[in-house]
């Protein structure tokens, strides 16, 4: 039986009480809640034929971007068919089945045309928006997720209860390309819709980090703790967000203060917390913190990583905690596997071939102290570090790495177009950071020249 759902879409479910999950996992996926697998739960119990039901539970497995989640995703995607066989579906339902069908086959940007099919006919369809937004997230592709949103602007009218929350990704689409007065304003408009939409609230803080108005941001963050307290482990990606605004006043002990109480509070493995985590131990480090024996725990689960190769932006930050924990043998592993991997055919193999053998042999050098070498592999790997995914503000760790070995191998001239680079791709804003390492150049550059 055919019913509509909070996005004003056709589903094929028997039971009223069976819409009530379904709407409770398209909100939680709008707003990154904490609920959304025990709503997909308890629906699946009451429809095991749902085949849009199997087909997002599949998805939703490969959005987590661990290897050993691929068989439950293979199993989804056998159960989405069959059910699909003994059920009349609707093509919105078959578009979700074919794009998981296609990454699975190693073929992630096929599957967002199967999504982008599906918005074509349902352009109301926040659900399939936010499907197509966060595949493209994964791939760095932020034009991409520019026009997708853009074309389904019209389709979410004030009437639309979704609306809120395409605006959030909006907003954050706007600030991925550079447009940040933009952003800021649609994505607080968003949040007057949508009080829990935490992936806006979280775009409006990328502004306040790429134009380095900390004040701002974290007010921001306290200010609104709606709309990100009760999220999932997304919660712990608004705290590092904070703990990056208290580095920018100079505050580096309420970031590691932060750290340890929110940022790591749970010790879990999954790709985006360790992100969060080895990324801003890094950034401490560059400015002279002691991390202490933090670096133990992330290396402890990065070791489990190192043959997982599902996304080089994961593999990179696992990296960061094998050099930051010093795992020799470890590192070599994963260093050899991506060797491997860079042969191999397919889109995330190709990313491994560009820019990830030059960035993790980067990093490895840069943690020995081979900073000239350091500095000519990451300078190589800079053209193509969008195309591992991820934001601009999460890939920066890796730009402060390439500055600070540039830096230390001497090369002031090429390390200070890197940061020109960096400045105009915030809107001409100079942070804290690039503000003390152009000190440190032209300090290093009067020496020479006395």
């Amino acid at each position: 039986m055919t019913k509509s759902d909070m996005c004003s879409c056709p589903v094929t479910l028997s039971a009223q009480d069976s819409i009530g999950h379904w709407n409770g996992v398209i909100h939680g996926l709008l707003s990154h809640s904490q609920q959304t697998p025990v709503h997909l739960g308890k629906l699946m119990e009451a429809e095991p034929e749902f085949a849009m039901g199997h087909a997002a539970r599949g998805l939703f497995c490969m959005m987590t971007g661990r290897a050993e989640v691929l068989a439950s995703a293979r199993n989804a995607l056998a159960a989405a068919r069959t059910a699909a066989k003994h059920t009349t579906i609707t093509p919105r339902e078959q578009g979700w089945i074919d794009a998981l069908a296609l990454w699975l086959d190693g073929r992630p940007t096929a599957a967002i045309a199967a999504v982008e099919a599906v918005l074509r006919a349902l352009p109301h369809d926040t659900l399939s928006a936010k499907l197509s937004h966060g595949i493209r997230f994964m791939l760095g592709d932020h034009h991409g997720m520019r026009r997708s949103i853009e074309r389904v602007l019209d389709a979410h009218s004030e009437q639309n209860t979704c609306r809120g929350f395409l605006l959030g990704c909006h907003a954050f689409t706007l600030e991925e390309t550079g447009e940040y007065a933009r952003a800021e304003a649609t994505g607080l408009m968003g949040l007057t819709l949508a009080h829990d939409d935490a992936w806006g609230l979280h775009a409006v803080a990328h502004v306040h980090d790429m134009t380095a108005r900390a004040d701002d941001g974290i007010a921001l963050i306290e200010d609104n703790t709606a709309a990100w307290s009760g999220s999932n482990n997304f919660r712990y990606h608004v705290w590092w967000h904070k703990a990056l605004l208290h580095m920018e006043r100079g505050e580096l002990d309420v970031a590691l203060g932060l750290y340890d109480a929110q940022i790591r509070a749970d010790k879990t493995d999954d790709y985006r917390d360790i992100s969060n985590a080895t990324s801003l131990l890094s950034r401490l480090e560059l400015e002279g913190v002691d991390i202490g024996p933090r670096w133990e725990e992330l290396a402890d689960f990065s070791e489990n990583r190192v043959e997982d190769g599902c996304l080089v932006f994961a593999d990179l930050h696992y990296l960061l905690a094998l050099t930051g924990a010093d795992r020799g043998p470890a590192r070599k592993a994963m260093t050899a596997r991506f060797a491997r991997d860079a042969v191999k055919t397919g889109e995330m193999s190709a990313r491994v071939e560009a820019p990830g053998t030059a960035a993790l042999a980067g990093l490895n050098a840069f943690s020995e102290g081979r900073y000239d070498t350091a500095f000519l592999n990451l300078a190589a790997a800079r053209p193509l570090m969008q195309t591992i995914g991820g934001s601009h503000a999460q890939r920066d760790v890796f730009e402060r790495i390439t500055v600070d070995a540039g830096l230390r191998a001497g090369r002031y001239d090429a390390t200070a177009a890197i940061l020109r680079d960096r400045q105009k791709l915030r809107g001409g804003t100079l942070d804290r950071f690039a503000a003390t390492r152009l000190g440190k150049i032209e300090a290093a550059r009067s020496i020479a020249a006395q």
